[in-house]
């Protein structure tokens, strides 16, 4: 889809390469300066967010190795980067320098904290920015510390998918104008944009203040319960008709004390009444006892297992490449799956990048 596109990625952590990676996965060619000498303590080498990039190795700080960076974003539609505001300015890479040499550049900023604000130059990782934003106060349950699974509402989700947006959204408008933009995709932001979901559920009613209250993060029939096994289901029967459905399937579709879906005053009972009906059985006989249902159940499986359940192996969602678990391109083009590239090792396009350039 992205075939013909150009993006420069300097090396940095989670959102931004993963923002590169998705890039790649839509057909951009997408080249990382990685830096000279081995990946940081947390990186694997060869990673598999770098599948399908290209890599040249260069120190930054090298007028030399600065000026193969220079040529290569010139020549390029984007560039991405995640470091705090100022680095790349610099570096002598900033907007300023990279649109002198290249206008329709457009310059992807990925940061926690945004550009500017007075927090613009602190540290902070996921929870710290969707902490603040707001997207992580209605994340568990009311009587424990919020909780989310790691980097997917605030890297991926408030971050590197916004980044994504911003960046084609620019490159479609400097195709019309002939002008770059810069992108700042902050987590901060981007976290927030996404409770505007919830936000409106808030304009009917379906939202409070206090955690556990709201129509999705309180009632019996929207969270997680613990089987006999030690696993755990999910149920979120939303809907009435689905609703009906679970108590049918529990055989509580006579019992007055269930019958009330919407009665928040009911649901501390209600829940006690499920998560002790739940720890009846195990995981795998809640999986069968629900199959084919519209009841909106579904065990919780860890990324291992989801690989060999039944609907996601029959997509094809996740698989195992030289021993490593790594999930599909997403979204699908025309029914069809991309396929999964490898990663390249560093450095190991060098001889090509400089001869397309000329250098």
């Amino acid at each position: 889809m992205l075939e013909g596109l150009k993006i420069v990625e300097i090396e940095g952590l989670g959102p931004a390469p993963f923002a590169g990676m998705m890039l790649a996965d839509l057909g951009a060619e997408v080249t990382v300066i990685h830096r000279k000498g081995k990946a940081d303590s947390i990186t694997a080498e060869a990673s598999l967010l770098d599948r399908g990039k290209r890599s040249i190795a260069l120190n930054l700080k090298d007028p030399a190795d600065l000026g193969i960076a220079r040529a290569l974003i010139a020549a390029s539609d984007g560039v991405i980067e995640g470091f705090r505001p100022g680095v790349m300015e610099r570096l002598g890479l900033g907007p300023e320098q990279c649109h002198a040499d290249n206008p329709k550049l457009v310059f992807g900023r990925m940061t926690g904290w945004g550009q500017s604000g007075p927090r613009a130059q602190h540290a902070g990782h996921d929870l710290n920015y969707i902490a603040t934003s707001g997207a992580l106060y209605y994340a568990g349950l009311p009587n424990d510390a919020p909780v989310t699974p790691a980097t997917l509402l605030g890297d991926i989700g408030g971050g590197a998918l916004y980044l994504v947006a911003g960046m084609l959204a620019g490159i479609i408008k400097a195709a019309r104008t002939g002008k770059g933009c810069v992108v700042d995709a902050a987590i901060v932001d981007g976290s927030a944009h996404m409770m505007n979901l919830l936000m409106a559920l808030g304009q009917g009613g379906g939202l409070s203040d206090q955690r556990g209250a709201s129509l999705l993060d309180g009632p019996h029939w929207s969270r997680s319960y613990i089987c006999a096994c030690g696993g755990h289901i999910s149920v979120q029967a939303l809907e009435p008709q689905f609703y009906q459905l679970l108590l049918q399937a529990l055989d509580l579709q006579s019992d007055p004390s269930m019958a009330a879906q919407h009665d928040a005053r009911q649901w501390a009972a209600q829940t006690a009444r499920l998560a002790t009906i739940f720890l009846e059985k195990s995981r795998a006989e809640w999986a069968s006892h629900f199959e084919g249902s519209d009841a909106c159940v579904a065990v919780v499986l860890s990324p291992m297992e989801a690989a060999q359940e039944s609907h996601m192996k029959a997509r094809g969602v996740w698989n195992v490449k030289k021993g490593h678990l790594q999930a599909s391109a997403a979204p699908r083009f025309d029914g069809k799956v991309a396929p999964l590239n490898d990663a390249p090792a560093r450095d190991a396009d060098r001889a090509e990048i400089l001869a397309q350039l000329d250098l």
